[in-house]
């Protein structure tokens, strides 16, 4: 995360491909998610090799979780490991600085 007071939760979340999950986060950042390696390497993952129980995700106001709340991923990890989609920028003056940089750099 850019800033460590930041609190970031998931607002949206959808089940993709192959243990892959599509998450729109508070700050307006989307990431893609593999969960594959935690089914595999955790047993308290385990039930989520069943594709019908993977793909029965709920929100709970911060994550995603299955099994009736059982099973969750930590935000702050969904956040931190998952592959930027579209990036949400902080400020508008980084976004102002961005493109000034850019623009003088061509001339």
């Amino acid at each position: 995360m850019e800033e460590i007071n930041n609190i970031i939760w998931v607002v949206a979340a959808e089940v993709l491909d192959n243990y892959t999950l599509r998450l729109t986060f508070n700050n307006g950042s989307v990431k893609t998610f593999d969960c594959e390696p935690l089914i595999q390497q955790f047993p308290i993952f385990s039930p989520l090799q069943d594709k019908q129980k993977f793909n029965n995700i709920a929100l709970d106001g911060w994550t995603v979780t299955w099994e009736n709340n059982s099973i969750d991923i930590a935000p702050e990890y969904l956040y931190e490991k998952g592959v930027a989609v579209y990036e949400a920028r902080e400020t508008a003056e980084s976004f102002v600085a961005e493109d000034n940089a850019s623009y003088n750099s061509e001339k």
